[in-house]
C-alpha cells in the first residue's frame, strides 16, 4: 500500500459507537490468520487466502486512489477485474456482495479463506498443526495457573466458528522464537486468547507509555474486543515504535505441555508436531523458545 497508517490522539466514531471504553483489551499476537468451519463433512483448519485484482485492475484502481480530483466511487467488474481462486475457496464472513457476488474492501482485495488439506505443500506449516483424524489442533493458550502458559491438542470442535493465529518458525520471521530450521514449531493461537490485565487508558500518551515502559506492553500491538463483536486495532508501528522487539512478553512466560496421548485412538506420525509434543506431557519450559524435542 502507498501509504503509512499512524494514530492520531483521537478516538474514531467507529470505535466510540462499538463503545470501546467497555471493550476486552487483548494482546495482538504476531501470525498469520486461520479460520476453523466445516469442510468435507467435518471441523477444517482454513487459511487467509485474500482475492487481489490482476493487474489491468490494479492499475486503474491506483490510478483512481491518486486522481484526488476524482469523486466518483470506483466500480469494479468482479468477474474479469480479479485473479482466479481454488474451487473451494469462501469469503470472509463480513464482507459485503451485489447481485451474489462478494465485493471488494476499501483497498482492493476480498478477504477469504482456503481449507487446508493434510499433506498440503503450499499450506504445509498450518496443516503442521492439526491432525484430522483425532480430529484435533495444537493451541497455544492460558493454563488454569496465573502466568503459566499451556499448549495442548484441542478439538477442533471446540473452536469451530474462530479464528486463530497461527505463528512460529517460519511465519512473519518468527518473533517469539520458536524451534528451528531442524525442527520447526508452529502452533495456534485463538484470538482474544490473551486479555491485557493492565491495559492503558485510551490516550495516545498513556498508550506509548505502556508500549515502551513496562514488560506486558511487549507486544506487536492491542486489539479491543468490543461486546457488539467490533474488533479495534492499533499496532505498534501505528505510533511509529518497533516491531518486532528483541524481547517479547509471551516469550516472557513459563509454558507447560498437557498431552495426554491416551485419549486419543490414532497413531500419530512419527515426525509430525503431535508426536514430539506428546512425549513432552507434563514438562514445564521457562519460555516458548527454550522448547526442543531432543
Amino acid at each position: 500500500q502507498p501509504f503509512k497508517v499512524l494514530a492520531t490522539e483521537t478516538i474514531t466514531g467507529k470505535a466510540l459507537e462499538a463503545d470501546i471504553y467497555n471493550a476486552i483489551p487483548t494482546e495482538k499476537v504476531d501470525g498469520t490468520c486461520c479460520y476453523v468451519t466445516a469442510y468435507k463433512g467435518q471441523p477444517y483448519l482454513w487459511a487467509r487466502l485474500d482475492r487481489k485484482p490482476n493487474k489491468q485492475a490494479e492499475k486503474r484502481f491506483k490510478r483512481f486512489l491518486y486522481s484526488l480530483e476524482d469523486c466518483k466511487e470506483f466500480v469494479w467488474n468482479v468477474e474479469e477485474d480479479f485473479k482466479p481462486v481454488p474451487d473451494t475457496w469462501i469469503p470472509a464472513k463480513d464482507i459485503e456482495f451485489s447481485n451474489g457476488n462478494p465485493l471488494p474492501d476499501e483497498n482492493g482485495h476480498m478477504p477469504g479463506w482456503v481449507p487446508v488439506e493434510k499433506n498440503s505443500k503450499q499450506y504445509c506449516w498450518h496443516s503442521s498443526v492439526v491432525n484430522y483424524e483425532a480430529e484435533v489442533a495444537l493451541v497455544l493458550k492460558h493454563h488454569a495457573d496465573p502466568g503459566l502458559l499451556e499448549i495442548s491438542p484441542v478439538p477442533l470442535s471446540e473452536i469451530l466458528e474462530q479464528t486463530l493465529e497461527l505463528i512460529g518458525t517460519n511465519i512473519n520471521a518468527n518473533p517469539y522464537g520458536l524451534g528451528s530450521k531442524k525442527q520447526p514449531v508452529h502452533l495456534l493461537v485463538p484470538h482474544g486468547a490473551f486479555e491485557i490485565k493492565n491495559p492503558p487508558a485510551l490516550k495516545q500518551n498513556d498508550i506509548l507509555s505502556w508500549f515502551e515502559g513496562c514488560s506486558e506492553g511487549k507486544v506487536e500491538g492491542i486489539v479491543w474486543h468490543c461486546h457488539d463483536g467490533c474488533l479495534i486495532k492499533l499496532h505498534r508501528h501505528h505510533l511509529g515504535l518497533r516491531w518486532p522487539l528483541a524481547e517479547t512478553y509471551l516469550n516472557s512466560q513459563p509454558v507447560v505441555v498437557a498431552f495426554n496421548r491416551t485419549k486419543y485412538d490414532c497413531d500419530f506420525e512419527p515426525k509430525s508436531l503431535f508426536h514430539h509434543f506428546s512425549k513432552l506431557d507434563g514438562q514445564r519450559f521457562g519460555r516458548l523458545q527454550d522448547i526442543k524435542f531432543d
